[in-house]
């Protein structure tokens, strides 16, 4: 579904939650990024688990109708103190990643490390520094107001910073098997 006119990409980052979801929605032109939107869908408001579950669906199926994005990168989801909160998580994650492939949505995950390293050269780095490298590459001056947004944001940027293509081939790998497969008389 990549637009090949102008080879650009639309990517939506979410950052999974059941009280707060974050999202960033970037497209990317050759190598070039550009802030499209980012935003939260606020749950705190709603008790029952199976509603947030539902508001995250719809918000999501949303997003992608009216950003109509080539692929989507979340978050994984990562164990800290408390299995239920990983639980939850892992639930919110698939209830995204669910509205992502009934329209169809290649889907991509990453850890929380993993979108920290991409973004400010740091995997141990704070939400705060991650939101501040956003605010330089992406060239915004409005914080918005929950972390949560440029969590999912990040998650966007760092799946655009992720394509590996041979020079002039234009050929994008999934990872440094594919890569080697293809690519085995360059190898010494």
């Amino acid at each position: 579904m990549l637009r090949e006119k102008s080879k650009e990409r639309i990517i939506l980052g979410i950052d999974p939650g059941t009280a707060v979801m974050g999202y960033g929605v970037l497209k990317e032109t050759g190598n070039q990024i550009e802030l499209l939107s980012l935003g939260v869908v606020k749950m705190t408001h709603l008790d029952d688990h199976f509603l947030k579950l539902q508001r995250i669906f719809e918000r999501t199926s949303s997003l992608i109708e009216q950003y109509k994005p080539d692929c989507m990168a979340l978050e994984a989801p990562f164990y800290g103190k408390n299995i239920q909160v990983m639980l939850k998580l892992g639930r919110a994650q698939g209830v995204a990643m669910a509205a992502g492939l009934a329209k169809g949505l290649p889907i991509f995950e990453y850890s929380p490390k993993k979108v920290k390293q991409s973004i400010t050269g740091n995997g141990s780095a704070t939400k705060e520094q991650v939101a501040a490298m956003l605010k330089q590459l992406l060239k915004f001056t409005e914080t918005p107001e929950f972390l949560d947004a440029t969590d999912g944001l990040a998650v966007a940027v760092c799946h655009s910073f992720q394509k590996i293509s041979t020079a002039g081939t234009g050929k994008s790998y999934s990872g440094w098997e594919a890569f080697a497969k293809d690519n085995q008389k360059r190898m010494k």
